[in-house]
This record gives structure tokens, sequence and C-alpha cells, in this order.
């Protein structure tokens, strides 16, 4: 096997995909998105700036996850996804808000999810159960566009202010 390339794969374009659908969005708001490099598990950083272009305090993480074969829970109208509990424990100790965004490369859509809430939900129905991974859901109703992107400025706005 020496001299063999490495590829790109099918999963590098649409992990690729994913990234720049979301900075669209981050973009047509007026803010800035930065690639994580490495990202280990956190892909974009959205900075944001108020209306005199000045650049607001803290910003927002992104942990992206794209797929071309979209699961769809229809008791739950949701996208399942699962994570293990290790990967979820930054999540927890961060304040400034993790957002999880599921990309369908097929359809070029996106959904996403808070994901500190949907961790505090899970942990508050798993009281005492362990486990090494869990299924969070994300809701369809959850559409990403730039309403969503700004909201997300919002839990940031919340989060410093304590809430």
């Amino acid at each position: 096997m020496a001299g063999r390339k490495k590829r790109r794969t099918r999963e590098h374009v649409i992990a690729d995909l994913s990234v720049n659908h979301v900075e669209r969005f981050i973009l047509r708001c007026g803010w800035v998105a930065r690639r994580m490099s490495p990202d280990y598990g956190i892909d974009l950083y959205m900075e944001t700036y108020n209306s005199d272009g000045e650049i607001e305090n803290e910003g927002v993480w992104f942990q992206l996850k794209a797929t071309d074969k979209l699961s769809v829970r229809n008791t739950r109208n949701a996208i399942p996804v699962r994570m293990e509990w290790r990967d979820l424990l930054f999540w927890m100790n961060e304040r400034m808000p993790g957002v999880l965004v599921i990309y369908d490369a097929k359809e070029e859509q996106a959904w996403w999810l808070h994901l500190q809430e949907a961790i505090g939900a899970v942990k508050r129905r798993t009281r005492d159960r362990v486990a090494a991974t869990i299924t969070l859901h994300v809701p369809l109703d959850n559409k990403l566009d730039e309403t969503a992107i700004r909201g997300f400025a919002k839990l940031r706005d919340a989060a410093l202010r304590g809430g």
C-alpha cells in the first residue's frame, strides 16, 4: 500500500458543506463565523457585532453533524442523534451557548438544538441512570435560518446576564 494518497471522501465533502451552510446564515446577519482547526468536536464559533459595528462580548459555539441519510423519528417529529456523555461534558460546563446542527446534504437543510438546554432535560429524566451514550432529539421545527441564528445571539445575551 505504499504510495497511496490520502483521499477526500463523501463524509469530508458533506462536513464542509454543513459548515458552509451555517456560515452563510451567520454572514447574512452581518456577523463572523470562525472555523475551528483542529475542531475537537467544535466546528464553528460565531462572533456578533452591534448596530454600530462594534464586536460584542463572547459568542456562540457550534457542533455540526452532516449526513446523506437523515433519520427522522416520526413519533417525536425529531431527528435522533446519539452522542457520548464524555463529549457532552464540555457543553455541560460551558456557559456560552452550544448549538448542535444536523445538516441534510441531500436536501441542503439543517436543524438545530441548544445543547445545554437539551442536556439539562436529559439529566433531569435520567437522574440516577448512567450510560455511555444518550440520544438527543433535534425537533424538525428547529429549522436553521437567519431567525434561528439571531436567536442564538439572544441565548448568548441571556447567558451573559446569568440566566
